[in-house]
């Protein structure tokens, strides 16, 4: 798998589906860590995720401890819309995690602090919006890192 995808406690199941759908599309591997705002059976999700949810490459995680800890010495990407740092300065390899946060408060404050010389966010060009929809940042995220590597 070149690439990881890691949503940190998603809430709404439309954007995991979609965001599944697009690890499966990407050859990406899903992470998922909780406890959720949906059932993993949520008709939402499956729904958003087609019949594809079956062939999807996912690991869950009982909690962000058991990811940080399993994934310690992984290389990862945070993406917030606090960072200071575009992402197009992220450096793109093989396996590196790419780390997302919840749709309604993103991040972890901690996770933020510990990890400002890998926070990324993806720009934005009015003051009218906050952040983009979590399936919408992925995408972005996801294919540029593909872009890259050229894969």
């Amino acid at each position: 798998m070149p690439l990881n995808i890691v949503l940190v406690e998603p809430e709404i199941p439309n954007n995991t589906g979609n965001i599944g759908r697009l690890s499966l599309a990407s050859g990406s591997h899903l992470h998922l860590v909780k406890p959720f705002g949906f059932e993993i059976d949520d008709k939402r999700l499956k729904r958003a995720g087609l019949d594809y949810w079956q062939y999807l490459s996912v690991t869950y995680y009982e909690s962000l401890d058991e990811f940080l800890t399993v994934h310690k010495n992984k290389q990862m990407a945070f993406l917030s819309s606090h960072g200071t740092k575009s992402h197009w300065d992220i450096e793109f390899k093989d396996d590196l995690f790419l780390v997302f946060g919840k749709e309604s408060v993103g991040l972890p404050k901690p996770l933020i602090q510990d990890h400002k010389d890998k926070l990324f966010k993806i720009p934005l060009y009015t003051d009218k919006v906050r952040s983009l929809n979590l399936a919408n940042a992925v995408s972005i995220i996801i294919y540029e890192g593909l872009r890259q590597l050229e894969l």
